[in-house]
């Protein structure tokens, strides 16, 4: 990937219906008295060298009013994104895709425009709810892609620290820079309940998970000087357990798409993905982006893949060292072996079983004979008919 002007302050893949993985990177010039504006850049990427493409198919530069990116939100169908700065609020892209020619259109969302910084965006698992959250505190859900207001709450946290949209898209969680976290209703906005913390802990950051059979919610949390993983049932909202993951402050959290992993980033460059069925570390990239905080982390679409961003290091893709996937044809290769396994066994059995029209005379025994004693039960009951 060819480094471009200014440091990378975030990154996201973009999910395409033609099974086209792309990435979106953010830049900003985070030098003083700089005249450099913030440009977003859409990469392609290989999945076969899995890297992303030298240099990008499309670029989009900022008015130099608009300041410095700090976070992106993809919307699940791939065709919107949205974009929040440091002064310009909050923009929105159309992703137009013509054979392998690419397009930003740039929209205005009235409802988002001159918000300030929103450190957290997200768009819900369903694609009908945007949710924003802001350094002033202020949490806001609209419905998609209508931009009808459903929540609009000033002082729902200090400072909003991070969220997600459970995976049937019923509830919200966020939290906030002094360690409380709170769960919203999707629909209409409603509080349900405050998550319950010890006088030690800090809720930072946290994940529904997505694999569709454990309604838990996972968060990072700071008790005392150790760092752990919570687990929240999300039926009662008690937490049920814990575990130690990472084993530092983590400083970015995501869930693969099919819910199967959980992935931690810190603020010293370390990645750690656990499989969530077991929650046991299954990779561990240490010194990735070296003495440097991760700003952004999510896994690809589609592959074992995660891309991690920060301001040293810039964009980073890594091949996880996971179990692969069964493929689909290799799902119907082994349906087919099987079948055809059957059908040789069930003809085999009925080649040495005795069948009753197969059955292998006796020693002494002379073969059966078969007689019709009953005319009712002929083939021919009435005798040979004449034509």
């Amino acid at each position: 990937m060819e480094s471009g002007q200014g440091t990378v302050t975030c990154g996201s893949w973009i999910r395409r219906p033609e099974n086209l993985n792309l990435a979106v990177l953010g830049r900003s010039s985070k030098k003083k008295n700089s005249a450099s504006p913030s440009v977003l850049e859409i990469f392609s990427f290989d999945t076969e060298t899995t890297s992303l493409s030298t240099s990008p198919q499309v670029t989009y530069v900022f008015e130099e009013t608009e300041g410095e990116l700090v976070t992106i939100a993809v919307h699940p169908s791939g065709d919107d994104l949205v974009c929040s700065s440091t002064k310009g609020g909050c923009k929105l892209f159309e992703l137009q895709c013509q054979e392998t020619n690419l397009k930003l259109l740039a929209k205005d969302l009235p409802p988002l425009q001159d918000v300030g910084p929103q450190t957290c965006m997200a768009f819900s698992v369903d694609g009908s709810k945007f949710a924003t959250g802001g350094v002033d505190g202020r949490l806001r859900i609209l419905e998609w892609p209508s931009l009808r207001i459903i929540l609009d709450e000033p002082k729902a946290h200090k400072s909003v620290r991070d969220m997600d949209f459970s995976l049937d898209s019923e509830f919200l969680a966020s939290t906030s820079t002094d360690g409380s976290a709170r769960i919203w209703k999707a629909e209409d906005g409603s509080p349900v309940v405050s998550l319950t913390r010890n006088s030690d802990e800090k809720i930072e950051l946290c994940r529904f998970s997505k694999d569709g059979t454990k309604p838990f919610l996972f968060c990072a949390v700071q008790k005392g000087d150790k760092a752990v993983t919570a687990v929240y049932d999300i039926s009662t909202w008690n937490k049920i357990g814990y575990k130690r993951l990472l084993r530092k402050p983590a400083s970015i959290m995501s869930i693969s798409l099919d819910g199967k992993y959980l992935a931690l980033g810190s603020k010293d460059g370390d990645v750690c993905v656990a499989e969530v069925k077991k929650m046991e570390v299954s990779h561990l990239s240490k010194r990735l982006h070296l003495g440097t905080c991760i700003t952004s982390l999510e896994f690809c679409p589609s592959q074992r893949v995660v891309l991690t961003t920060s301001d040293e290091w810039g964009a980073v893709v890594t091949k996880l060292n996971v179990p692969a996937d069964w493929k689909e044809w290799q799902i119907y290769l082994l349906l087919v072996v099987l079948f055809l396994a059957s059908a040789v066994a069930f003809y085999i059995f009925f080649q040495k079983s005795d069948s009753f029209w197969n059955v292998p005379p006796g020693r002494d025994q002379p073969g059966k004979q078969f007689e019709i004693f009953d005319p009712q039960y002929s083939e021919d009951a009435f005798g040979p008919v004449d034509m």
